[in-house]
């Protein structure tokens, strides 16, 4: 018996969708890599436009939800979105500075976290503690190399993202292309 997909259809169909979904995010990634600073500008846009999005959204919710609850919360959650889109759209530099900077602080707080989690481990400890340390002094090294990495580690970012997405869609394409199901969890 064939196996099949989700949909019925015989494994291995559409295994072209896939593997081009892998080439692409890694030519994607190789781009983001080569030209940090213009992904970084698309980074910051795209998030821009997720943040009008939400903001619109919440503020409709706010004015139009008759008997909704949280009217007030949902109205200064779409303002607040709303300024916080426009400045990464019109102020791209801005909006970079500030994924920079958030991006800074959880690798310090994450950093600080592990170390003291490491501390309390009994099997690991080590291993966990340098962890700590590494996070620590990269949010140091963040923050040493401003404004230079908010002009280019959102776009580094992206690409290690596309490029760690691209390789095992590209895998898998070719698996589903021999007849492997789509996604699926290998079999022992």
């Amino acid at each position: 018996m064939a196996t099949r997909g989700f949909d019925g259809s015989p494994a291995g169909a559409g295994w072209g969708w896939i593997l081009a979904y892998g080439i692409l995010s890694i030519v994607l990634g190789i781009f983001a890599f080569a030209q940090p600073f213009v992904a970084t500008l698309a980074a910051t846009a795209v998030i821009g436009w997720f943040f009008l999005i939400a903001g619109a959204l919440s503020l409709g919710a706010g004015l139009f939800g008759k008997g909704y609850e949280g009217r007030g919360y949902a109205i200064g959650f779409g303002v607040v979105s709303l300024v916080i889109g426009l400045i990464m759209l019109f102020d791209p530099l801005s909006g970079a500075l500030s994924l920079t900077l958030a991006v800074t602080v959880w690798l310090g707080v994450r950093g600080v976290m592990e170390i003291v989690l490491g501390a309390r481990m009994r099997r690991g400890k080590a291993l966990m503690i340098v962890l700590g340390v590494v996070n620590v002094l990269l949010a140091f090294l963040v923050l040493w190399s401003l404004p230079f990495s908010a002009l280019t580690l959102p776009g580094y970012i992206l690409g290690i993202s596309f490029l760690f997405g691209g390789v095992p869609a590209i895998l898998g394409g070719l698996a589903h292309r021999k007849g492997a199901p789509a996604f699926a969890a290998p079999t022992a």
